[in-house]
């Protein structure tokens, strides 16, 4: 069978991850698990972890699937986040971004620097630990019709917190450079020149959504027939998104300031008719996201988690959750954003493996040598020992978020 799969069609091997994609989630029903649950099971048996039928040459050619539906995922949660909407949620909303980010990041850097003793490593596991993964969460508010102020409350701080995260990593990233620079006796780059990076990207980021929104109002109020909507849609998101692979940008972000712009300027008449044709095609993209997802996942380094790997996955729990409801409190949110939003925000993917990536690569040659008879560096053993953990945490917590995230909106009622 892996002989036959492999001589098909990458646009039939597409059509089959729609198909079988779709009946393995339906069948999460009867176990009362989200969907998308469903979709990466299906994928991990298609991927290398088990009937490797979806080779990594296959997944690597599907590599557009991810960036397609983050970018509609973006715009869906920017165009749920009416400025009127956020203000009855008051300053809340604002400390519990802040506070379930830094939580996470002070929280997971403290467990990890008591348990290794090493300021670097644990302070680039603090910096990965606020990324969350949109998608699961937005995945299970549009599968069960979910509506309320928690529901609101989510789309909001999984939409601003990957903003707030890619500060942090950058903030971090400088010091780490900077630190293992010192350690092996080298000139570090300008402290200054490492910390405005990130701040350029979130800045670039805002800017290019803005003039994309702006072309997009301005074309789309031309448009004669509701239903050509999507074509201006569909077409928008994928030229945001190229244009953020290609400048290095958040794809997140950017999409997700489009769609703002759009509904806190535009006619609910208007906003309605988007917001319709994205529900037409988000489930397809789910699906093809999610079983990709999940044949990227690989189980088998689930054995490598580990003692570090561990009190990662505690420590960012218990940042996210504890931060999170504290900030609630502070902010006096309703008991059901206090009590449940902890639960919502817990998924972690793409955004994160990205982060571990881009540690591995920029600290290949950073740091003294591990030992006198190696030729590897410090920073590289440590990319190494984090792109390592956070992929087999990100299994743990691509499975169980969505499933808490259900959990958190019954709880609060916002579930019929």
């Amino acid at each position: 069978m892996s002989n036959l799969f492999s001589s098909l069609s990458m646009l039939t091997i597409v059509g089959f991850i729609a198909v079988g994609g779709y009946y393995f989630g339906r069948n999460m029903q009867h176990l009362r698990l989200p969907s998308i649950i469903g979709f990466m099971i299906f994928g991990a048996i298609l991927g290398p972890s088990l009937l490797n039928l979806l080779t990594e040459v296959k997944i690597d050619s599907l590599g557009f699937i991810p960036d397609i539906a983050l970018g509609f995922v973006a715009l869906s949660i920017g165009m749920e986040l009416k400025l009127s909407s956020l203000k009855k949620l008051g300053k809340s909303i604002i400390y519990i971004i802040l506070l379930e980010s830094f939580g996470a990041f002070l929280l997971v850097f403290g467990s990890l620097y008591l348990l290794t003793g090493d300021v670097v490593l644990s302070l680039l596991f603090g910096a990965i630990a606020p990324a969350s993964a949109p998608a699961g969460t937005v995945a299970v508010i549009k599968e069960y019709k979910a509506k309320g102020s928690l529901t609101k409350a989510l789309y909001a701080v999984v939409g601003f917190d990957d903003g707030l995260g890619i500060i942090i990593f950058g903030f971090a990233m400088a010091f780490a450079q900077s630190m293992l620079a010192q350690q092996a006796g080298q000139e570090s780059t300008s402290l200054l020149t490492t910390i405005l990076e990130p701040m350029k990207e979130v800045g670039l980021s805002v800017v290019i959504g803005g003039v994309f929104a702006g072309i997009f109002i301005l074309l789309a109020h031309k448009i004669a027939h509701a239903d050509d909507l999507l074509i201006l849609i569909f077409g928008f998101t994928l030229m945001i998104c190229g244009t953020c692979t290609q400048l290095h940008l958040s794809l997140i972000l950017t999409n997700m300031v489009m769609g703002m712009i759009v509904v806190n300027t535009q006619p609910n008449s208007f906003v309605a008719r988007i917001q319709s044709r994205l529900t037409m095609i988000l489930p397809l993209l789910f699906i093809l996201f999610f079983t990709v997802a999940g044949a990227n996942l690989h189980v088998r380094a689930l054995p490598s988690l580990g003692f570090i790997g561990i009190v990662y996955v505690l420590s960012r729990s218990a940042g996210l959750i504890g931060g999170a409801r504290l900030g609630a409190i502070i902010g006096k949110a309703n008991p059901h954003i206090k009590n449940y939003i902890g639960l919502g925000i817990l998924s972690q993917a793409g955004v994160a493996i990205g982060l571990s990536l881009m540690v591995k690569q920029n600290l290949k040659t950073a740091g003294p040598l591990v030992d006198a008879s190696s030729t590897m560096h410090v920073g590289e053993q440590m990319g190494g020992i984090i792109i390592t953990t956070i992929t087999a945490t990100c299994i743990f917590f691509e499975i169980i978020g969505p499933i808490l995230t259900k959990i958190a909106l019954k709880k609060a009622g916002e579930i019929q």
